[in-house]
């Protein structure tokens, strides 16, 4: 962390007194520290004790006009080289998340381009709240990082989630963050995301409920970590990460054509993507039309390409291929079968039966496989929160195997 400018947020929650700790632990680690307090939080603590931490003023009101050379806000948000909320509280969340900024913290954070991460910390109740869902999952799609809150005994007098992770995580997940080397630096990776679309008829098609939330989270978590990205999507409503090359497809074979130019020269492939598994043997050009003496139409389908099975016969050494396997029933069974059958280094298996689990939502839960490693579960938690998780795995894989 030397000479690295790190800017913390402090708002109004009793985890306050940890964001002390988390302070002297990112001075000990060589980072410039100035500390940004809500009006909240100075309720909690006085921003004495910080300005004592960090060796710097501490900002708390933005029309203090302590700069007469600068603008305060923006001095201090082209100073800062990370940004971190912690505790983040559910008021700050909602402010990012929707662009109000009517403080100094709220201000400041507005005016930065450095990276963020966000370290909610309430009660379970408040973080399990389908506004609090919304916000963070905003938060994710603008390239903010989210900490996941812990679990454990919650200042209303019983255990629950909402927890501020203790200051050494905070900073461990910090460390990650800052500019260093990864397995994962320079590595060309192709990732792909969303449901292709195969064509009935010019108004008809058939698809899948994908929304391309994971393979983007996928794709934003991999360019942080240094690698060159690839994005090779299926239409969705999102907008590509910061940095990443899209390639925009329809069908599974347009698909197949761009995955099999770009594996030639890629180290990892991702297939975040949802294949439709079947097409129409004949796509018309011209609408088909109900007739009076014609109550059924029958479609006949044929398989589309297996990308994976096809790419698994290119593979050369050094490559990786990760998959992913959404099933309903018989998890474990049908994604080692895959695992096995496609040559996998890794799948990301989930059962989309489960509320909350899959399909065009925000959230997900994942079982990760690996031929020589057992399974490892995740809890249910926001999709970028599992895109780091499953991104972690690759990147040990990488490191294990040089």
């Amino acid at each position: 962390m030397s000479e690295q400018h790190v800017a913390l947020y402090v708002t109004g929650s009793i985890a306050v007194y940890k964001s002390l700790t988390l302070t002297r632990l990112l001075v000990k680690s060589g980072a410039s520290v100035r500390v940004v307090m809500t009006k909240a939080a100075t309720d909690f603590v006085t921003p004495l004790s910080f300005q004592v931490l960090s060796k710097n003023a501490v900002a708390t009101d933005m029309f203090a006009g302590t700069n007469v050379k600068a603008v305060d806000h923006v001095e201090l948000a082209d100073w800062t080289d990370l940004a971190v909320v912690a505790p983040a509280s559910a008021n700050l969340i909602g402010k990012l998340a929707n662009g109000i900024a009517d403080d100094m913290a709220s201000l400041t954070l507005m005016a930065t381009t450095a990276p963020k991460l966000v370290v909610p910390a309430m009660n379970q109740h408040m973080l399990d709240s389908a506004a609090m869902k919304r916000n963070l999952a905003t938060l994710s799609e603008d390239g903010v990082k989210i900490m996941a809150p812990a679990t454990g005994f919650l200042a209303e007098g019983y255990t629950g989630r909402g927890r501020m992770p203790e200051p050494q995580a905070i900073m461990n997940m910090i460390t990650d963050l800052t500019p260093h080397n990864t397995p994962l630096t320079g590595k060309r990776v192709i990732v792909t995301a969303g449901g292709t679309r195969e064509r009935i008829d010019p108004v008809r098609f058939i698809t899948n409920d994908s929304s391309g939330k994971m393979g983007y989270a996928i794709a934003r978590e991999m360019q942080s970590r240094g690698a060159v990205v690839t994005l090779i999507s299926a239409p969705t409503k999102l907008t590509p990460p910061t940095g990443v090359k899209l390639v925009s497809v329809r069908s599974t074979e347009d698909l197949a054509k761009a995955v099999t130019t770009a594996f030639k020269t890629s180290d990892i492939l991702v297939m975040a993507a949802a294949v439709a598994d079947f097409k129409p043997v004949n796509s018309v050009d011209q609408k088909i039309k109900k007739s009076a003496d014609n109550d059924h139409l029958t479609l006949e389908l044929t398989k589309t390409p297996d990308i994976l099975k096809d790419v698994a016969k290119l593979k050369r050494p050094g490559q990786m291929t990760i998959g992913f396997a959404a099933e309903t029933q018989n998890l474990l069974d049908n994604a080692n079968q895959k695992l096995t059958s496609k040559q996998l280094d890794l799948l990301v298996a989930n059962d989309v039966s489960k509320p909350g689990v899959g399909f065009n939502g925000d959230t997900n839960q994942v079982t990760i496989l690996q031929p020589d490693h057992a399974p490892i579960k995740t809890a249910l938690a926001d999709k970028q929160t599992i895109a780091q998780q499953v991104v972690d795995q690759i990147s040990q894989r990488v490191q294990r195997e040089g």
